[in-house]
């Protein structure tokens, strides 16, 4: 992989467990999960204007990853309220780009070299580790993460496609971030009321607004790395997210580590090492 696209991917992943950091200390993880999506759709109906519109064949994919969005951000929700996110956040992020590696051949005809193969093992491996650390959470919980892992996958291989046919990685990540705070906030405000939900946005825009900031920044950097590299690294590589996750958690936030999260950290940076020489 290209030095400058892993340091972007990397980038990525920073601003990736930055915002997941946010969504994690809120209050409420379905609304906040749902300003984090709505500050993303703000940010980029901001840039739209200074982008060309994608390619009249990318806009199926954008309609697609739209509801992937929705399903991925709902599954988020309910697995953070059946276990401990210690357990959930590492399966989801350690199942789907195994699942990227195992079918990218058969689903876009990419085949990895044994060497990045061996770093998207490596990687995963480490993600996983985290899970071994959790105290609390069942077999729902697992259900629930193991169920987003595929929503990942899948929304991974339809936004690598839909950015290489767009004619613009920026321009698809812009307008793939409307829709899905419109179908969050349609769902919330039919479950909950209209009162509740714009409380919640009138005290929390701000954060939100940064968060989606990040978010968007962080898959924007991504889906422009698979227009360069084949997805199932780039895919692998987004999940150093964790090991950022673990550096906050520890020098900024104070909280204790267990050596299951410091050996996780070491074998997810053998991984960044190994893909680095494919």
């Amino acid at each position: 992989m290209p030095f400058d696209v892993l340091l972007l991917v990397l980038l990525g992943a920073a601003l990736h467990a930055t915002w997941n950091a946010l969504v994690k200390s809120g209050t409420d993880k379905s609304l906040d999960a749902a300003m984090v999506a709505l500050g993303a759709g703000a940010v980029g109906l901001f840039f739209l204007p200074f982008v060309p519109l994608p390619k009249p064949e990318a806009w199926p994919f954008i309609l697609v990853s739209a509801v992937l969005q929705f399903a991925y951000f709902q599954l988020v929700a309910a697995a953070y309220r059946a276990g401990d996110i210690g357990l959930v956040y590492p399966l989801m992020r350690g199942v789907a780009p195994l699942i990227v590696a195992m079918t990218s051949g058969l689903v876009l005809g990419e085949h990895l070299t044994p060497t990045a193969m061996a770093g998207v093992l490596v990687i995963s491996a480490g993600v996983l580790t985290l899970a071994l650390e959790s105290r609390r959470g069942g077999r729902h919980a697992i259900l629930l993460a193991l169920a987003n892992g595929i929503v990942i996958a899948t929304y991974t291989f339809v936004d690598g496609a839909g950015a290489r046919v767009s004619g613009n990685a920026i321009s698809y990540t812009l307008w793939m971030a409307l829709l899905p705070p419109v179908l969050l906030f349609t769902w919330a405000i039919a479950r909950r009321g209209t009162a509740p939900v714009w409380n919640h946005v009138r005290r929390n825009w701000a954060r939100g607004l940064f968060g989606g900031a990040g978010s968007i920044a962080s898959y924007g950097l991504a889906l422009w790395a698979m227009t360069k590299a084949p997805v199932a690294t780039v895919a692998a590589l987004r999940e150093t997210a964790i090991l950022f996750a673990l550096l906050i958690s520890v020098f900024i936030l104070k909280e204790k580590a267990s050596i299951w999260r410091y050996l996780a950290g070491a074998v997810i940076a053998g991984g960044v090492l190994i893909l680095k020489l494919a």
